[in-house]
């Protein structure tokens, strides 16, 4: 059955792979362009991002997936359902990437951005030549670790008819009406995701060991 179900289910873990790589990359970059937004203390600005943050790190990321899937039509918008689970396990992962980037930036030692200052460094260039590279740094394990738990949830992308790992494994399923898939699907994302939990032990070694 399993040898039987490989045909239909590879496409289905590369389309997980893909998703996972899309959330990641969009996760983390759009955490750092917030994270870099609210280091300008603009009020209006900080309010905004403080509100985003709070309401993805809190709504369960099915419930984000559903409303962009099924919510957006109605306001003349219309996602498909890669695009949706992209956006979704994308802003919950930004979220959580902004408060780290923050926390790490606000971590870093007061005199080393006094000492810029000193030295003639404005307020960007101090920023991005000084607190970032640093702050960057220090957030890697952390961030690998989150990014780890919320792109597992590309699985969540079945209930808008996404066709990845496990969507395949249960139509396939439901054909032979044999739960082998499902064995096979779980073999799959051990595939994809412990590799990626020794290089988030590795890099967490390596961050520790650099200090």
């Amino acid at each position: 059955v399993m040898v039987g179900a490989l045909p239909s289910m590879l496409p289905g873990f590369g389309l997980t792979v893909l998703v996972s790589l899309l959330v990641i990359a969009f996760g983390l970059l759009t955490g750092l362009a917030l994270a870099i937004l609210r280091s300008l203390e603009l009020r209006v600005a900080n309010g905004l991002i403080t509100f985003y943050v709070d309401v993805f790190r809190t709504l369960p990321q099915l419930v984000i997936i559903i409303f962009l899937y099924f919510g957006m039509p109605y306001m003349g918008v219309t996602l498909s359902p890669l695009v949706t689970t992209v956006l979704a396990l994308g802003a919950v992962l930004s979220a959580f990437a902004c408060e780290i980037f923050v926390s790490c930036m606000q971590a870093l030692p007061k005199g080393q951005t006094d000492a810029a200052r000193a030295l003639g460094f404005g307020p960007l260039r101090t920023l991005f030549m000084i607190v970032l590279p640093q702050a960057i740094r220090m957030a890697v394990p952390l961030l690998t670790n989150r990014a780890i738990s919320i792109s597992k949830g590309t699985a969540l992308g079945t209930a808008v008819s996404l066709p990845e790992t496990l969507g395949q494994a249960q139509s396939y399923m439901s054909i032979v009406a044999n739960p082998s898939p499902l064995t096979l699907a779980a073999g799959f994302y051990l595939l994809l995701f412990i590799p990626l939990v020794i290089l988030s032990r590795w890099l967490e070694h390596s961050s520790h060991k650099g200090r």
